[in-house]
């Protein structure tokens, strides 16, 4: 089998470079989408019901384009035809979103708003997977922690500009903060869905551009050596961290739906979405979210440090640990300024999240499926979040007394059990 060329530190970050638009359309998504469907006429227990197509599409996406992925080839490579197409959709999608209201002629704008939901995530799949799969296809075995938290820097990035934005429009930059009227997005949220497709398009063509892949030669020992197994086994690794993923995207999930509606609750005394205080309410999240990715990217190129030293599955245990009693400590939490301290244990274990396990995963997995397996692994992420989705809500009415935050309580007894899950995963800890 051929051997892979080390790469420099220049070279991964140009590699890894779209996952920073992916993840500023993606944090846009995440920071705005509950109070976006408010506006337009959803209730807080009604909101998994939205949230639920985006894991239901990435779960049906990604291992279609994984498998694809493996088997494409042409003059723009094996996966960048797929970063392109994704890049296109999402920029597509993240245009028309906010603009639901003026889309209505046949549907609400709240159905509307969550058919932009369901294609956005669909097309950030598609971009999304290939990327995890370029970091295997590229690095040699001892890279690839450090080609993940790669990833995972440059998502920490892209993450705060998106998560910010609103709230630098409107309070830098004098961008109106209130719609126009009643049932419509506030300027400064539409405008930063805007530059987000711009910041998207751009990081994703940079990587097309500066990124070479292997040719098909390359791959032909691997392929030879498959056709002579000839069998399809699920790596035993994949198999354990499918419970840590669970209890980690389930309480992952929750945060993203119920921090606004949560936050605008206890802190700002109001449940009506159209309110200038839920507004105020979904700008301090902006940048709230914006503090945990932040957080994410800082320690994103530590976690292999670290993971040399204590193991992969130690590391991201205590990562999982600190997010958990991060959650549980809303609970004690004075005034909205303060809740950057939980924010900042969230981004460790966010760091963590997207890194540790695919760096424990990729080494068990065969080269020539990579695509196809870390498609197949995503299923992880999706299936807690359909799980929350379907259940989340009724959950929320029927035992925690239609409190929002509870939900984020709950999300950090989620974490503990993430954390605990990590400790029985079988891996060979190689320095990374």
């Amino acid at each position: 089998m051929k051997t892979k060329t080390r790469m420099t530190f220049w070279q991964i970050w140009n590699m890894s470079f779209g996952f920073l638009g992916i993840q500023f359309g993606f944090a846009l998504q995440n920071a705005n989408a509950s109070r976006i469907l408010q506006t337009f006429g959803a209730n807080v227990d009604e909101l998994p019901w939205f949230w639920l197509v985006a894991p239901l599409t990435g779960m049906i996406v990604q291992p279609i384009v994984g498998y694809f992925s493996d088997r494409t080839w042409n003059r723009f490579g094996r996966r960048r035809p797929y970063f392109l197409i994704g890049a296109l959709l999402t920029s597509t999608a993240l245009i028309l979103m906010p603009n639901a209201p003026h889309l209505a002629s046949f549907l609400s704008p709240m159905l509307i708003g969550g058919g932009m939901l369901m294609i956005m995530d669909a097309s950030i799949n598609i971009s999304m997977e290939p990327f995890r799969a370029l970091v295997a296809d590229k690095l040699p075995e001892e890279q690839h922690a450090v080609g993940f938290s790669m990833q995972t820097l440059l998502i920490g990035i892209g993450a705060v500009m998106g998560s910010w934005l609103p709230y630098i429009l409107g309070n830098w930059f004098g961008i109106s903060k209130e719609a126009a009227h009643e049932g419509l997005v506030p300027p400064n949220v539409y405008f930063s869905f805007y530059i987000g497709a711009a910041v998207l398009l751009s990081a994703i063509v940079w990587t097309v551009v500066r990124t070479k892949e292997y040719p098909p030669e390359f791959y032909e020992d691997e392929v030879k050596e498959e056709k002579v197994k000839e069998k399809f086994r699920i790596p035993k690794p994949m198999i354990q961290l499918l419970l840590v993923q669970f209890f980690s995207w389930f309480a992952l999930f929750s945060m993203w739906v119920f921090t606004t509606p949560a936050i605008a609750k206890t802190f700002y005394g109001t449940v009506d979405p159209n309110s200038p205080a839920f507004q105020e309410a979904g700008d301090w999240v902006g940048i709230l979210f914006g503090v945990y990715n932040l957080v994410s990217a800082i320690i994103a190129l530590s976690l292999p440090v670290l993971a040399a030293k204590i193991g992969r599955k130690r590391t991201h245990a205590l990562a999982l640990a600190i997010g958990g009693l991060s959650f549980l400590s809303f609970y004690i939490i004075p005034n909205p300024q303060l809740l950057i301290i939980p924010m900042i244990g969230i981004g460790i274990a966010w760091g963590s999240i997207l890194a540790m396990p695919y760096a424990m995963l990729a080494n068990s997995i065969p080269p020539k499926q990579m695509g196809m397996f870390m498609g197949l692994f995503n299923m992880s992420i999706t299936i807690p979040q359909i799980i929350n989705g379907i259940f989340g809500g009724l959950i929320l009415k029927h035992l925690l007394f239609n409190d929002p935050m509870n939900s984020i309580l709950m999300a950090g007894v989620f974490m503990f059990l993430g954390a605990i899950s990590s400790l029985f995963v079988s891996i060979k800890e190689k320095k990374g």
